[in-house]
């Protein structure tokens, strides 16, 4: 079983490298052919408002002499300039350790790593950091914010201001020049290559304001921000001391690692492979497989049509694993506000359904 799930994941890595050479030999192209149809032709921006943001489009390349703006900073052509050994050596060090995890199974570290996959990659970071904080696509109690973004952080995928404002950026420019992950620039850059690169929204400060702006106001989230691997820390240490290496292998290791495969996967995958029910301004596809491994973040061009939307599976048989938990937050009065799209297929082509509540 191990030998399999090893070479699948070498599997993908060779068809990220062959996506690139195949479809981006040309790193400038920004074409593509639409192989799926029909759609249904809607306008979708990827704006300020969809995306939850402040800021303006700079589609331009600065002028010879003159600051790059903001949103070029997370560009490859900016990000490359340097490899961030910090974080390539925490990447390195975390994979060793989720293939060390394999020869110390237990039935408990297994318990523990499932466990914490669904409260850091589900409801951390699919219900917390994006439909929550980047997209205010439902609205909870404070506290309860501030839970799920400490949840979030226990996917080690950093704060949230720079997670949040580096989607916003990515929304508003995606697939386009400033897109901090388009495969457009290559496969194995939208998947890891970006993360390794560079030093990301982290040291761009005008970046963080422009585009989290919400959060830049508030105490907490700029400490958490700041202190994002305090939690992931702590909770090492207390599996160690429960359950020795196992469950630091398994609830640390491992998981981290799965974890932020699946997440890359939606920058990736769901950008590359899948089919398009909406004919947005982008190369967002729905994809089941990465759906099913995110809790519901697969269904990307449903997400990018309709980016505020709590609900990302829109049609009965789309899995929506994350959106099932705020609708239950919602039944137990906890979330309200929920913002949702519901779609009804008609003939061959698909129609817009009515804006509903999950509180009705």
């Amino acid at each position: 079983m191990n030998e399999q799930f090893g070479s699948l994941f070498v599997s993908y890595l060779f068809a990220l490298q062959n996506y690139d050479e195949r479809n981006w030999s040309d790193r400038r192209s920004i074409e593509l052919v639409k192989r799926f149809s029909p759609f249904t032709s809607i306008e979708n921006q990827n704006g300020d408002i969809a995306a939850g943001s402040l800021a303006t489009a700079h589609e331009q390349p600065p002028a010879p002499g003159k600051p790059k703006p903001a949103i070029l900073a997370l560009s490859r052509a900016a990000q490359t300039l340097s490899v961030n050994w910090l974080i390539l050596g925490f990447m390195l060090l975390f994979h060793l350790g989720a293939i060390a995890a394999l020869f110390f199974f237990s039935w408990s570290a297994l318990i523990v790593a499932v466990t914490l996959h669904v409260i850091a990659i589900n409801v951390g970071i699919g219900m917390g950091y994006h439909r929550l904080l980047t997209h205010r696509g439902y609205q909870v109690p404070k506290w309860l914010e501030y839970l799920l973004a400490v949840c979030a952080t226990l996917s080690l995928e950093g704060g949230p201001l720079v997670w949040v404002a580096t989607h916003r950026v990515h929304h508003q420019h995606t697939d386009r020049l400033g897109d901090p992950h388009s495969p457009r620039e290559g496969g194995w850059w939208s998947h890891a290559g970006w993360v390794i690169h560079g030093s990301g929204a982290d040291t761009e400060p005008l970046l963080l304001a422009r585009y989290a702006p919400d959060l830049m106001k508030n105490d907490f989230y700029r400490r958490l921000n700041r202190y994002h691997w305090v939690p992931l820390t702590s909770l090492a240490f207390v599996l160690l001391a429960v359950g020795g290496w196992p469950w630091v292998l398994w609830g640390i290791f491992l998981r981290v690692t799965l974890g932020l495969h699946a997440t890359w996967l939606v920058n990736s995958a769901t950008h590359m492979w899948g089919s398009r029910r909406f004919a947005t301004r982008d190369d967002s596809r729905n994809n089941w497989w990465v759906a099913l491994l995110t809790g519901g973040e697969g269904w990307h061009n449903n997400h990018h049509a309709y980016p505020v939307s709590a609900r990302h599976g829109l049609a009965w048989y789309e899995f929506d694993l994350n959106y099932y938990g705020i609708w239950v937050m919602g039944r137990l009065g906890l979330a309200k506000s929920i913002s949702t799209e519901r779609w009804c297929k008609t003939g061959a082509g698909t129609v817009p359904g009515v804006k509903i509540s999950a509180n009705t």
